[in-house]
């Protein structure tokens, strides 16, 4: 099956006062690597989807710009699924701690749905899921009808929910999902790998 992987690095990070949260080193290694290090032996197309072209000129992976500027991460997802092939990873820039057998399990489960998406206690996580490119046209819909949460665009899509024993068997130490949106979740980041 082909397999397309988009990372998300067009927003704001107004919670973290504008740090460019893909650089942010973890380990010694900035998010951005370790997340392109994660999908490469998944497959060779991969796409950074917004902020400026130049910012991750180094990481030999072509920086597209949002299709639909201004409309968030939703726009984004929108960029991430035009034109991909049949199933596509899509990633916030966010998320240090994600794996290839995880992201391979993701494009694998749930392949009659629009959206493979992992359920933690803390809700979905759709920015850490997979996709049928073919649901670009209802997201599409969804934007020109006023539509900017992902959250909200989920109840329209059909979903293969990860959670449970499935989830727990890719994180057995609970940081699989976390984030960095403010500086307190960074300073936990860092934590949770020493």
């Amino acid at each position: 099956m082909p397999w397309d992987a988009a990372i998300l690095a067009g927003g704001q990070a107004r919670r973290l006062d504008g740090r460019d949260k893909g650089a942010l080193p973890v380990a010694g290694v900035r998010v951005i690597d370790r997340q392109l290090e994660a999908l490469r032996p998944l497959t060779s197309r991969i796409v950074i989807v917004g902020g400026p072209p130049d910012r991750y000129g180094d990481v030999g992976v072509p920086v597209v710009p949002d299709l639909l500027p201004d409309v968030g991460p939703l726009g984004g997802l929108y960029t991430a699924l035009h034109g991909a092939s049949e199933r596509i990873i899509v990633l916030a820039c966010d998320l240090p701690f994600v794996s290839s057998p995880f992201l391979r399990y993701l494009l694998e489960a749930g392949r009659d749905a629009d959206v493979t998406v992992p359920r933690t206690t803390a809700g979905l996580h759709p920015l850490c899921a997979a996709y049928a490119a073919g649901a670009a046209p209802l997201i599409r819909r969804l934007i020109d009808e006023g539509v900017r949460r992902v959250q909200e665009a989920l109840g329209s899509l059909r979903l293969h929910v990860v959670e449970g024993a499935a989830l727990a068997a890719h994180d057995p130490d609970g940081r699989l999902l976390h984030n960095i949106n403010t500086p307190d979740d960074y300073a936990r980041a860092i934590a949770l790998i020493e």
